[in-house]
Parts: structure tokens; sequence; C-alpha cells
């Protein structure tokens, strides 16, 4: 059984619904006009409404960009690749993030956030053990990869527990370039 199609809004209770949207969580600017598109029964009051919202200092793709990026490199739970990527689904200007990442993970210790990444993520293994097995050790190179982590510094935090991870170094090379 499909779901009812949402009622449009007329420009008022558009701008209701916008900060509706926008006490919830902050949102950039485009990913508010795709949701803003969705429910307006006028598309042309769209782009008054984020001009308003912009001036009031309701929405800024780059303090958005910021403040995301500094959270995440302070949580540690994701690497400055993983981060641009975010930001970039979001919709937010490719030079604006890539500005707000550099910010952010400029004071950052890749190795470190790696290291404590990779041992919070496999507590109570015996890493050295684990990774003896090559599929398990491309596993967790992929998988440091994968949270945005720089080739160089996951095989440098995995010679720690193994030495064939050099090896892992040839893959660098083959690995095609982040978008």
């Amino acid at each position: 059984m499909p779901f009812a199609q949402p009622r449009k809004l007329d420009p008022d209770e558009l701008r209701d619904y916008a900060l509706k949207l926008l006490a919830a969580r902050s949102l950039s600017v485009a990913v508010l006009k795709e949701k803003l598109r969705r429910r307006a029964l006028d598309p042309a009051a769209i782009d008054p409404l984020i001009a308003q919202l912009k001036e009031y200092g309701a929405i800024d793709d780059r303090r958005y960009a910021e403040h995301f990026s500094t959270n995440r490199a302070a949580a540690g739970s994701h690497g400055s690749q993983r981060v641009l990527s975010d930001l970039l689904k979001r919709k937010v200007a490719p030079k604006v993030a890539q500005k707000a990442v550099r910010q952010a993970f400029d004071a950052t210790d890749e190795p470190a956030m790696v290291a404590s990444w990779f041992e919070r993520k496999s507590r109570n293994q015996n890493l050295p053990e684990l990774l003896r097995a090559p599929a398990r050790l491309a596993s967790a190179y992929r998988r440091l990869r994968v949270a945005g982590f720089s080739s160089s510094a996951s095989i440098r935090v995995l010679k720690r527990f193994a030495a064939e991870a050099g090896q892992l170094e040839s893959l660098e090379d083959a690995e095609p370039p982040a978008d």
C-alpha cells in the first residue's frame, strides 16, 4: 500500500516547515531546498524564502561545513576523506567543504586517530594473530580506507600489528583516486 503524498504548503506554511526542519537539525542550503521543493505548492516561493533564511543567518553552508567537520574530527570517528565525502553528499560546495575539512583536520594526528579507531573497532581481539591472515589484513586496510583515513597512515598503523602490512603499499598505487 503506497503512502499518501504530503499536503502541499503555501508560502507561510512553507516558511514554518523550513524553520521546523532547521530547528530539528542543521541542513545545507541544497538539502533544505530539496526538502522544500517536495512540499511547496508554488516552487517560486522557495528562492525568496532561502534568501530570507540566509539573511537571518538561519542557514549558512560555510558554518554548517565547519561545524560538521570539527565535530567529526573531534570525535575521531572518521578520517578527512570520509568527512569530505559526507559533506559533498550533503551538497555543500566542494571548495567550502575542502576548506572546512582542511581546517578541522589540520591539528589532528592522523596516525593516532587511525590507531585509536582501529583499536576501538577491534577491541577484545589479539590483533597480531588476527592480522596474520592476508585476507584479514586486507579487510582491515579496506575498513580503514572506507572510514576515510589515508592509506599511508593506515599502513603505518597496521605495520604495528603485522609485518606483512608493507605489502599493502603496492595496493596504494593501484587504487583509483578519491572523489
